[in-house]
């Protein structure tokens, strides 16, 4: 089990990001905090792999957190949750020491597969996949909907279809081959193919 801890001063935010989370098997929500302050009176009793955290919070904010943080031994990972595709915020928190950083209007499976990528230590943090996070895809509500296909999804069936391996698809979007791996068996099934010719005559049935 992954273990996580959340500090976000929105509290239906935090709800609904704590109730997706808690759907994926591997994923245990220890606890919820609306500032960095009652993350650390909870981190001085228990242990947790992963903290999520906003950077803007009252009494201690992201940044105080991260530094805290990082004098705990050992120290949990940290993601930051962000509204901002600023380049300048993300190289502060990566200079800080946090693991990664996500956007709040990410699509879900973003934050799912980046806690996995923190956790197993193959997270690539890069801005250029942050943008990535942010871009508006024409088809994305048609084929979100129809084949509950996520942005990131439709992504690399475009590069698959274009031919692209696994170790391509990975260095395009600053991913992990271990990820792209597990979304393409995901595309798989929401798809019902069972080979990259049906993958790709599939994609190409849909106009990608």
């Amino acid at each position: 089990m992954i273990k996580i801890a959340l500090a976000d001063d929105h509290k239906m935010f935090a709800k609904g990001i704590a109730g997706l989370l808690e759907e994926e098997e591997d994923f245990n929500i220890m606890g919820i905090f609306s500032n960095g302050r009652e993350l650390l009176d909870f981190l001085e009793s228990v242990d947790v792999d992963i903290i999520l955290t906003d950077m803007n919070m009252p009494v201690l904010d992201g940044e105080g957190v991260i530094e805290a943080v990082k004098l705990l031994i050992p120290y949990p990972k940290i993601i930051v949750l962000s509204m901002y595709d600023d380049e300048a915020i993300f190289l502060k928190c990566q200079k800080l020491g946090a693991s990664a950083y996500v956007l709040k209007n990410a699509d879900p499976d973003e934050l799912i597969y980046t806690i996995r990528e923190v956790f197993e230590g193959s997270h690539i943090m890069n801005f250029q996949k942050v943008l990535q996070q942010n871009q508006d895809d024409l088809y994305a509500d048609i084929y979100k909907e129809k084949f509950k296909l996520s942005k990131r999804e439709l992504q690399i069936l475009r590069l698959i279809k274009e031919g692209m391996t696994n170790r391509d698809v990975a260095e395009k979007l600053h991913l992990s081959s271990h990820t792209v791996d597990a979304h393409r068996k995901k595309i798989h099934n929401k798809l019902g193919v069972s080979s990259v010719a049906e993958l790709i005559r599939k994609a190409l049935d849909m106009n990608l």
